[in-house]
């Protein structure tokens, strides 16, 4: 397994660089925002991921290790291959990936080409247990991206007991009930706990 590779770059075209390591070129994929920060001629470290297939070996190449664990990580999804994969990380940043999985964002996912409805919400069903944590902001609430409070009430309730399906649908019905500012976390979730304790 080539695990990164540091040289280099000797060329760069739409979809791959070739980066020379101890005078062999590597072609190596990478997607478009990777590729705009390398430069013909500099030297240039790349997380990687090969890529075995019966007629053919691909290195694919990211900015960090982040971004590389994430690309390995969506290839276990069902229908998402290396190709499918690198488009997500060409169209949203590793965090911004967390986030629309974490807090079933389909909308976002969407937005890669090749991602449908029913395959956005795959994503979300295989991954979102595995997906790691979710980045917020320095005072504890997410972004303008969505918030994650679904995901924090997810956790607090199966972490109390609840199955996931339970919390999952509890939260999907205290979203219904949020019109305009969205309450504090604990508040959503003494909400949710209400919700369950009548179908106990």
């Amino acid at each position: 397994m080539i695990a990164s590779v540091r040289g280099t770059v000797t060329a760069t075209g739409p979809d791959q660089a070739v980066i020379e390591v101890g005078g062999v070129g590597l072609a190596v994929h990478c997607a478009p925002g990777t590729l705009a920060e390398l430069r013909v001629g500099q030297i240039a470290r790349l997380a990687t991921s090969l890529v075995v297939r019966e007629d053919s070996l691909t290195l694919y190449g990211f900015a960090d290790d982040d971004a590389k664990a994430l690309f390995e990580l969506l290839q276990t999804a069902s229908g998402v291959g290396p190709r499918l994969a690198q488009a997500v990380l060409a169209v949203h940043t590793p965090d911004a990936v967390r986030k629309a999985i974490a807090n079933a964002d389909t909308a976002a996912l969407t937005r890669v080409p090749g991602i449908g409805k029913k395959g956005a919400e795959r994503l979300v069903l295989e991954l979102r247990d595995r997906i790691g944590p979710v980045p917020i902001g320095a005072d504890g609430v997410t972004g303008v991206t969505g918030g994650s409070w679904p995901e924090q009430v997810r956790q607090a309730l199966v972490g109390l007991g609840w199955t996931a399906g339970q919390a999952d649908q509890a939260v999907a019905a205290v979203a219904e009930t949020v019109d305009g500012e969205t309450p504090p976390v604990p508040v959503l979730l003494r909400q949710a706990i209400r919700l369950l304790g009548r179908t106990r």
